[in-house]
């Protein structure tokens, strides 16, 4: 067979003197993070801002005995119950029991405190009248017998009136509330003395209310 004419110079070995065909460079590694453009990243979230207050915070430790548990719980209730008192004090729905809650019975609070009233001495015209019970002079025998039924009947008498005026003004008020019972509880705080009232009185006597 003829050989063909480009056989040898594919077939053929190459001699020495022929240069080899030169390497290609390897591409260099692309870097994790340009330091021109900033700080390299962590390889980590950044922590939000609700974990990092809590880091700071100091750890709570778990009590060492039984007898430091309960006492940890004692502090911890006595903190609550006189945080419960002064918001009661105060007036604070959230702290009040149901029958003083809600706006009616604010207002019906404040028009009683507002007023002096002869029902916040009954208390202590009975206690005078029992002093003078014991006294061997027969006029202020009669005062201390007398006197109490009196003004029990004025007190009475007063509590009638403050209660239509303050389920009146309940009514007219507050249409869209619950209001049964407004009229006397308004009465009964008004033959309370003053200062031992809970809640707290929130006005001064005399001072004008926005009813």
């Amino acid at each position: 067979m003829v050989r063909g004419r480009y056989a040898d110079p594919v077939f053929r070995r190459r001699t020495p003197s022929e240069p080899e065909a030169p390497e290609q460079p390897a591409a260099p590694a692309t870097p994790q993070s340009d330091p021109g453009k900033g700080t390299p990243s962590k390889g980590r979230p950044t922590p939000k801002r609700s974990e990092a207050e809590r880091r700071r915070r100091q750890p709570i430790t778990a009590p060492k005995s039984r007898k430091e548990a309960y006492r940890r719980q004692r502090e911890r209730l006595a903190q609550d119950r006189a945080k419960a008192r002064a918001g009661m004090a105060r007036g604070e729905d959230k702290y009040l029991p149901r029958r003083d809650q809600g706006p009616v019975r604010r207002m019906a609070r404040d028009y009683v405190d507002s007023r002096r009233t002869l029902g916040s001495y009954l208390m202590w015209v009975l206690l005078a009248s029992l002093m003078l019970n014991v006294l061997p002079i027969v006029l202020f025998r009669l005062i201390s017998v007398f006197i109490p039924p009196l003004l029990l009947i004025i007190v009475l008498v007063e509590g009638v009136v403050i209660s239509r005026r303050v389920t009146r003004l309940a009514a007219e008020r507050f249409p869209d509330e619950e209001r049964r019972g407004v009229g006397f509880y308004a009465a009964m705080r008004a033959m309370q003395i003053r200062r031992w009232r809970i809640p707290k009185p929130q006005v001064k006597i005399g001072d004008r209310i926005d009813l």
